[in-house]
């Protein structure tokens, strides 16, 4: 129902979702709660770690060949449109501060059935992401120890990110600064060591592959669809508002930075790769671009530095992926439409074991799929919950609360409206095969909603916690948040 139409009590009351705070004197004891100890630092570095900051060398050698050795020009393309859909979701991690993401934004805005379907299709996306970390996993492991079985390596990396989902945030995020800072070191020593090995180091050669070339806008726009799956990821960030403190101030400033900061250091190194290779027809292997780039700069000690740092990225890659998708069952669990067990918590750790052990035993197929199928089902969930976002922030925010003026316009009409035309455009990229399993995959959860929904005789529960909690850092755990009945 439209705020604007509620009677003067229910807009008090809808109000005080995003306003008043709960205390904890106030607020009913439920056991044990998500443990808030994540700052702005933490929250980086997950969406760094979940985008993989490395990951540029995955799409190098397609993304340069499709714009013609323009690929930093569409990487400048592809930050530009995808900061319009992480505004939308730093807008909405504001004003819905819980866990679930899209899950709970569609929620907010749309209703319990979209919402559930939103964050059906969410599971998609972040139940087959860890897969292709982990076939990844094994496949660079067995190029740099070929003794090693890519299925033994794939196993191994599966069974650890599993313990790490379990551990929780506490204890991830300190690896996760070490992987970030590692990766960045490698991205610095790579793009010095072009700069010195370059065949012809000028200011020309490096503005040329920033410009749209002598094929125009076209080419570097179809990159741009390529290379934007390089941000899958940052909206990670949202599912973690309850283990944050400041939800309200660190989410929404978490999910920006990590991207512009993952989409800068994208820019960076296809630059300093196009110094390195100023002819991209030379690369031999475009589909290891990366990997002969970075002996072309340094050497084999430098690859295999790459190579190494690059595993332990996939490893917390993989952790943050399930961790985020462990955290959208648990939000659905926790409002009834899934199994109330999988909104059980781990005493000492306070992470939602019980979801996380099911994503692992479903990752398992990573035994017996390829990576290329794998990327298929990713695609579909996350460009759906990047469009629904997009849409909540207009609903919720121009029309429901009237956030509107010159500026609540431009911030909440035509950004998410700019958001949503860049995620309807990379729809146009998808393979068929993706449409028909993504509506398998939508007809399904739709089943299982309204299955869910008779069993508990049709009243879901939709928890929306008015973030007042994680803005009182000294406040005990063991707290409930508020409910509101979105239905």
């Amino acid at each position: 129902m439209n705020i604007i139409h509620l009677c003067d009590a229910d807009r008090i009351e809808e109000n005080a979702m995003y306003t008043s705070p709960t205390s904890a004197a106030e607020a009913p004891a439920s056991g044990p709660t998500l443990k808030r100890v994540l700052g702005l630092p933490s929250l980086i570095a997950f969406g760094l770690t979940s985008m993989g900051i490395l990951s540029v060398v995955a799409v190098y050698g397609a993304g340069t060949e499709i714009s013609d050795g323009h690929l930093p020009a569409a990487y400048v393309a592809a930050l530009i449109a995808m900061l319009f859909t992480a505004h939308s979701y730093g807008q909405m991690a504001r004003h819905v501060p819980v866990t679930g993401g899209a899950y709970a934004y569609a929620s907010r805005a749309f209703g319990k059935p979209v919402g559930f379907l939103v964050g059906w299709a969410m599971m998609l996306d972040y139940l087959f992401l860890p897969m292709v970390n982990f076939l990844l996993f094994g496949l660079y492991l067995n190029s740099l120890l070929p003794g090693i079985p890519p299925q033994l390596a794939v196993l191994v990396c599966l069974l650890v990110v599993g313990l790490f989902s379990v551990i929780g945030v506490a204890w991830i995020k300190k690896m996760n600064f070490v992987v970030v800072t590692a990766s960045v070191l490698v991205i610095v020593a790579f793009v010095v060591m072009a700069i010195l090995n370059a065949p012809d180091p000028t200011i020309e050669s490096v503005v040329r592959p920033l410009s749209l070339g002598g094929g125009g806008i076209a080419p570097v726009m179809a990159a741009a669809a390529i290379v934007a799956f390089a941000f899958l990821g940052f909206d990670g960030v949202s599912t973690l508002s309850e283990e944050t403190r400041h939800p309200k101030r660190d989410v929404p400033r978490g999910i920006i930075l990590s991207t512009l900061f993952a989409g800068l250091g994208y820019t960076l190194f296809s630059v300093a790769g196009s110094l390195i290779a100023p002819e991209w027809r030379s690369i031999v292997n475009l589909d290891a671009a990366g990997t002969e780039l970075m002996q072309r700069a340094g050497g084999d000690v430098l690859m295999v530095v790459f190579v190494v740092v690059n595993l332990g990225g996939l490893v917390l890659c993989g952790t943050a992926a399930q961790m985020s998708v462990s955290r959208v069952i648990y939000a659905m669990g926790r409002d009834r439409i899934l199994p109330g067990a999988l909104a059980k918590l781990q005493p000492r750790f306070r992470t939602p074991y019980v979801a996380a052990l099911l994503v692992s035993a479903v990752s398992l197929v990573a035994l017996f799929i390829t990576l290329e199928q794998a990327v298929y089902m990713i695609n579909f969930g996350a460009l759906i919950a990047f469009a629904v976002v997009n849409l909540a922030a207009i609903k919720v925010l121009f029309f429901d609360l009237r956030k509107r003026g010159k500026a609540g316009t431009l911030r909440n009409l035509v950004m998410p409206v700019l958001g949503f035309a860049f995620i309807a455009w990379l729809w146009t990229s998808l393979a068929w095969f993706t449409y028909l399993l993504g509506a398998a995959w939508l007809a399904v959860g739709l089943a299982v909603f309204i299955a869910r929904r008779r069993k508990v005789g049709g009243q879901l529960d939709l928890t929306f916690d008015d973030g007042a909690r994680g803005e009182e850092a000294a406040q005990p755990s063991g707290v409930a948040g508020s409910r509101w009945n979105a239905g």
